[in-house]
């Protein structure tokens, strides 16, 4: 936690490999555990409010797509591997990117496939994780303040692969460490 009030949240290590002294949680990759871990570090109570920080696959192809070196704050959460509709949780948190905000998809699986990225574009979602509707579901079933923040790491498409990622997420830790520094540290008292 930085503050006895937030809790910072990754999901991968290597998302969280710039935030050395930077007290934080690392869940684990896919819901069953973000939803686990988080479950379990709420569950002592005094944490009002979770903050996401991580990567994301872009799986729309309009001129508005999200950009590679931008981060946006993730207002809408869908599942994209469930086969019934999963209704679209809305992080409650206070929104401070207006002009980069974007629906995220969340499913078992890292996408790479171009007929996944179509239907995940289809339910109405720009970026693509294995992450987020957990966080967002925990975070509603124990009513605390939720704030997710992802920076694009690839184009979730057919020449997207596992080791391109794992070469990428230094890189994209460190841009997230530089927002946090901008934009977030002064707001919950953690280390710049």
């Amino acid at each position: 936690m930085t503050d006895q009030k937030t809790l910072l949240v990754f999901a991968h290590r290597d998302e969280a490999s710039a935030f050395e002294g930077v007290p934080h949680l690392v869940t684990g990759v896919g819901k069953v555990n973000a939803a686990v871990s988080l479950a379990e570090a709420l569950v002592p109570g005094g944490v009002e409010r979770v903050v996401v920080l991580g990567t994301a696959g872009v799986v729309g192809d309009a001129s508005d797509r999200p950009e590679l070196d931008s981060v946006y704050q993730i207002t809408g959460v869908v599942q994209h591997d469930f086969s019934l509709p999963s209704p679209e949780l809305r992080p409650r948190g206070d929104v401070i990117l207006p002009g980069h905000t974007a629906v995220i998809a969340t499913g078992d699986v890292f996408v790479k496939n171009d007929l996944q990225r179509a239907h995940i574009a289809g339910l109405g979602a720009a970026l693509v994780d294995m992450e987020a509707y957990a966080y967002a579901a925990v975070c509603e079933r124990f009513g605390v303040e939720l704030q997710m923040f992802k920076i694009p790491s690839d184009f979730a498409d057919s020449s997207t692969t596992d080791e391109e990622w794992d070469t990428i997420v230094f890189r994209k830790s460190e841009q997230l460490r530089e927002f946090w520094a901008d934009r977030l540290a002064s707001t919950v008292g953690g280390a710049q």
